[in-house]
């Protein structure tokens, strides 16, 4: 192997590091939660920091390929990297009291998160389609086993078992992709395949389209986006609630890295080939993410709809090629910090090892507990796009990449689908504070890691909401090179 250099993947072998720790010390030793917790904590901290390191490094610079140009290092995939590693310490956080009601089984719970992040930052962080997939399977496998971890519902296990079905079906779908597209270009590396494309005319595309068109839809079922969405609601519904956010959040930010290193590197010479599919898919997401989202009576299943539409939206910004990169990384960047603040408080009002979580549960939350009212109202806002949250900028960003590149048609849809969307976040809202809750109005406890979660999650929303700017000047220099 060549060009090796533990720096490259410094992130991964700090959580990996955590992860045989955490599991070596409860066999041996069963130190409990707490140390698990510190554990968990100097490996998302640690990769965090040299993810850090990677973007002062990388940013603005030349891509570095290294491990014989299996792994890459540039502002892309080091942006990814803080912000996987942020999002797995806040859910981690969110579902503390999941973690401590596991028992023994705490440990392997934590391992297999931290594993799932070491999975989504090597999907990122990958310069050829046979370590994207290893990135991609070591995530998809962790999220199957946390998705029906509890073992304690049928619903659980339905969850568990549906998205590995699924998730198999897809990952063969992508790998077929990956076939047709070595056949295409003869390589596999996605920065020779840069080369080769940008150099010679393919006189007959036909098995290079094909292949990109697996490959959008085996990532197209990694972010949810429609119609290889249909495992999401039952999934999202049936995992225990201390991870369902965690779930959401970790597969849209690790698929869409994935799909825009795939798109805007090897293919960008092919853009007018590829983004009117997938202009149709984001289409098709608004709406049908929209309009069954409407039809719901559980939150968990309306946000899991709400991600089928979500991944619409950021789908847009790709349609711009590298243009719209940094877009996509403000929209999807701020919306995981959203769906991990509104998944953590549907497992306080619903329990955290809970699958359900039905909507009349929220009713009087205001007057039970104003805090979780409050966080999950400017939530439900973010996400629909209100003014000064993060999500109204992120759709005005994403919304103007479209439009400089043509696709007015889209962001119309996008807009109507947008004001119906108001429905059923201000349904949630309506219930918190204009009907009656049940009687004695007892608060849900609230434990310090939730806490911690609840107001990291706010206050992005709310700061980058009224001043956007700061953001989207860093993500800007997130581009695969």
């Amino acid at each position: 192997m060549s060009n090796l250099d533990i720096f490259a993947i410094g992130p991964e072998v700090v959580v990996t590091i955590a992860v045989v720790v955490i599991l070596l010390s409860e066999v041996g030793w069963k130190p409990g939660a707490p140390v698990w917790g510190w554990l968990a904590a100097f490996g998302v901290g640690g990769a965090g920091t040299l993810s850090v390191a990677q973007w002062l490094a990388g940013r603005g610079g030349d891509a570095e390929l290294y491990f014989s140009d299996m792994v890459v290092v540039d502002g892309f995939a080091a942006f990814a990297g803080m912000v996987i590693y942020v999002l797995t310490g806040l859910a981690l956080l969110g579902g503390w009291d999941l973690i401590t009601r596991l028992g023994s089984r705490g440990a392997e719970f934590v391992a297999l998160v931290l594993l799932a992040a070491t999975g989504m930052h090597l999907m990122a962080a990958s310069a050829n389609l046979i370590m994207l997939f290893i990135g991609l399977e070591v995530a998809s496998i962790s999220l199957y086993v946390l998705a029906g971890f509890t073992r304690d519902r049928v619903d659980a296990d339905e969850a568990s078992l549906k998205y590995f079905l699924l998730g198999a079906f897809a990952s063969a779908v992508f790998l077929y992709g990956v076939a047709l597209f070595f056949a295409a270009t003869g390589t596999v590396s996605i920065y020779e395949a840069e080369q080769f494309l940008g150099g010679v005319i393919l006189l007959k595309p036909g098995l290079l389209l094909a292949g990109i068109a697996l490959l959008l839809v085996g990532l197209g079922f990694k972010v949810s986006s429609a119609p290889f969405h249909v495992w999401s609601p039952d999934v999202y519904q049936g995992a225990p609630g201390g991870i369902t956010g965690f779930l959401s959040a970790g597969a849209k930010v690790a698929g869409f890295a994935a799909l825009a290193r795939v798109l805007v590197v090897p293919l960008d010479t092919y853009i007018d080939d590829w983004a009117p599919a997938l202009a149709v898919l984001a289409v098709v997401s608004v709406v049908v993410g929209t309009l069954f989202a409407i039809a719901q009576n559980d939150i968990k299943r309306m946000l899991a709809y709400s991600s089928v539409a979500h991944a619409g939206f950021i789908s847009m910004a790709l349609l711009a090629g590298d243009a719209g990169v940094g877009d996509m990384w403000f929209y999807v960047a701020t919306y995981a910090v959203q769906v991990i603040g509104a998944f953590t408080v549907a497992s306080l009002i619903s329990g955290p090892t809970a699958g359900r979580s039905p909507l009349a549960d929220y009713a009087g939350l205001g007057k039970r507990s104003p805090w979780l009212a409050a966080t999950m109202t400017l939530m439900m806002l973010a996400m629909a796009g209100i003014p000064l949250t993060a999500g109204f900028a992120g759709k005005a960003a994403v919304f103007r990449a479209a439009i400089d590149a043509d696709y007015l048609w889209v962001v119309i849809v996008a807009v109507i689908a947008t004001v119906a969307g108001l429905f059923f976040y201000l349904r949630v809202i309506v219930l918190m504070y204009m009907e009656p809750g049940p009687e004695p109005a007892d608060a849900p406890g609230v434990g310090w890691g939730a806490r911690i979660t609840l107001f990291v999650a706010s206050a992005a929303t709310v700061v980058f909401g009224v001043a956007p700017w700061p953001l989207l000047d860093v993500v800007r220099d997130a581009i695969p090179l």
